[in-house]
């Protein structure tokens, strides 16, 4: 069913279940992606490992072939922000790495970005001593931004209320931080379901526009891209590969979101969000 000029598509809770099996194989990649990545690999490598776990769970990818793109996940390392193309770049410790994947269940996507620092030993967690502060505060700010735009959908009211809780957020972080974090405007978060981008865009600030009401059925992908500079961004002659104008480091986080009668669940976490929203107040709907 679609609603609006936008044609925006709303979701039964039966399609929604089958979004989640896209989604936690969208999980299961991250995992492993992390979980392998290592100094002297390749983004070629981290490519393969998101390959055999898709083939392993029977599912598809949503990237390969996407308007051409020649792999299964994107790979953006340091000032890459997005559609990275995995190949033979070498990573080193100190990285800063973002991974974005996606999967197809029976027609139905999921989609969701991670980004992490490169320690020498593997991915570091949140707050490890050996990641540059800067690189760690962004990595954080732009994971906090997500969920607050995320728990922002619990509102149930305008989508402008995902961009205005984004925009707050990484405010908050970059004072706390005493520093100043750029928002990357040119690329949005999207509606999500039979394709991997629908309607409508979710904006990553406050703009003038309310947006469409919020609505049961909505499955929608927050997804800011934050920049330790400006967010000013161009396109390499790769035709995808998008970087900082002033080679500041970037991070890329995303999350695919389903709103239901009773809530909304995090189709791509496997505890469909409940650390970290329950954090913020807001109960999910578990559907497993």
């Amino acid at each position: 069913m679609v609603f609006g000029r936008g044609q925006v598509e709303l979701k039964t809770r039966e399609q929604v279940l089958v979004m989640r099996r896209a989604g936690l194989v969208v999980a299961d990649i991250h995992v492993a992606v992390r979980e392998s990545a290592r100094p002297g690999m390749t983004t070629a490598d981290l490519d393969g490992v998101a390959r055999g776990v898709i083939e392993a769970a029977g599912a598809t990818s949503n990237f390969l072939g996407y308007h051409g793109f020649p792999a299964t996940i994107c790979t953006s390392v340091n000032d890459e922000v997005i559609h990275g193309i995995p190949g033979p770049r070498v990573l080193r410790a100190g990285d800063v790495v973002s991974v974005d994947a996606g999967a197809v269940v029976d027609g139905w996507h999921g989609d969701a970005a991670t980004t992490f620092v490169l320690g020498a030993h593997g991915a570091l967690a949140p707050g490890a001593p050996e990641a540059d502060p800067a690189d760690d505060a962004l990595v954080r700010a732009t994971e906090a931004a997500m969920w607050a735009g995320i728990a922002a959908l619990a509102q149930r009211g305008r989508l402008n209320d995902v961009g205005r809780a984004v925009e707050m957020a990484l405010e908050v972080a970059g004072s706390a931080a005493g520093r100043t974090f750029g928002i990357v405007e040119e690329y949005v978060g999207h509606g999500i379901g039979t394709a991997m981008h629908q309607e409508p865009d979710v904006h990553n600030y406050a703009t003038a526009r309310r947006g469409p009401a919020l609505k049961t059925g909505m499955c929608l992908a927050i997804e800011p891209m934050v920049t330790r500079g400006s967010g000013a961004t161009r396109e390499l002659a790769d035709g995808w590969t998008v970087v900082t104008t002033d080679g500041s480091r970037s991070a890329h986080w995303e999350h695919s979101v389903a709103i239901l009668d009773e809530g909304i669940t995090v189709l791509t976490a496997p505890d469909a969000g409940a650390a970290r929203l329950g954090e913020l107040g807001v109960d999910v709907v578990r559907l497993d």
